[in-house]
């Protein structure tokens, strides 16, 4: 079932399908929901999963204003679409820029999830130099959507070395779906809540107490790397590491992924 629902002011599109523990699924910057289209299929006979388009992003709203994009002000949007859907307690499944809204949503309302999926996620960056750098970078980029338009964002993204471990197939797929964004939401999206715009959970991780699945690609070195140091500061936190896959270890490798969130979840019932 396809839902649009008004929150807090904006539309958000998600895709509920399912029955049983509720789940919430969270696509990563410049996805939307159909990102989950085989992981739905898979949790559907045990459970209830909602995908949703983040702000900016899919069929979700596309608002003009940078500061509705902010981590806090889309994480209370989600808790709020939750409370419409009255699905109490539930699982929560990000990869990539919705992990860290994931564990942002983790950290902020604890009690409202019985655990956390985090697939090439971070609890953002160390140090206010960094994270200021990272911020400048980011809106640049974003004025170069807005100018540039889309087709020239999504030729620069695809050729990003993070991407280089993909087949072609999986490529084309990704190329198709992101030029479906629109140039607003996405500049948007990297100004309100990019890796440089977010608070720093670092220090918050060693009382984040949720049982927590860590997912990352055996290739993806970087991940890999914060994805241990997470690994050691969570105190319920397991990692998988993937070999030969690299961010996108969904599509790159989906059996394996499948089976490790299967798993997982069949931990916590």
């Amino acid at each position: 079932m396809k839902i649009r629902m008004p929150i807090n002011g904006h539309h958000y599109h998600a895709v509920v399908s399912g029955a049983g523990s509720p789940i919430l699924l969270l696509h990563g910057f410049s996805g939307d929901a159909s990102a989950w289209q085989n992981l739905r299929s898979m949790l559907e006979p045990s459970h209830q999963v909602i995908a949703l388009d983040i702000l900016g992003h899919g069929r979700s709203d596309k608002p003009a204003s940078a500061s509705c994009y902010r981590m806090e002000r889309v994480a209370a949007d989600v808790i709020a679409l939750l409370d419409r859907l009255a699905t109490g307690k539930i699982h929560l499944l990000g990869y990539s820029m919705g992990g860290r809204l994931a564990l942002y949503l983790a950290w902020r309302y604890a009690d409202r999830f019985y655990s956390l999926i985090l697939e090439s996620a971070s609890p953002g960056l160390r140090g206010q130099q960094a994270r200021a750098e990272r911020v400048c970078r980011d809106h640049q980029l974003a004025d170069q959507i807005e100018a540039k338009g889309i087709e020239w964002f999504v030729d620069f993204w695809e050729n990003l070395p993070l991407w280089d471990s993909q087949d072609a197939l999986v490529k084309a797929s990704q190329r198709r779906q992101r030029l479906n964004n629109h140039p607003l939401g996405l500049a948007n999206s990297l100004r309100g809540m990019g890796s440089g715009a977010q608070p720093s959970l670092w220090e918050e991780l060693p009382r984040l107490n949720l049982p927590t699945q860590l997912i990352v690609g055996g290739l993806d070195r970087k991940f890999l790397r914060i994805n241990r140091e997470m690994a050691d500061a969570m105190p319920r936190a397991t990692i998988e590491a993937v070999p030969n896959t690299g961010h996108r270890v969904h599509l790159e490798n989906p059996t394996r992924f499948h089976e490790t969130v299967a798993s997982f979840l069949r931990g916590q019932s």
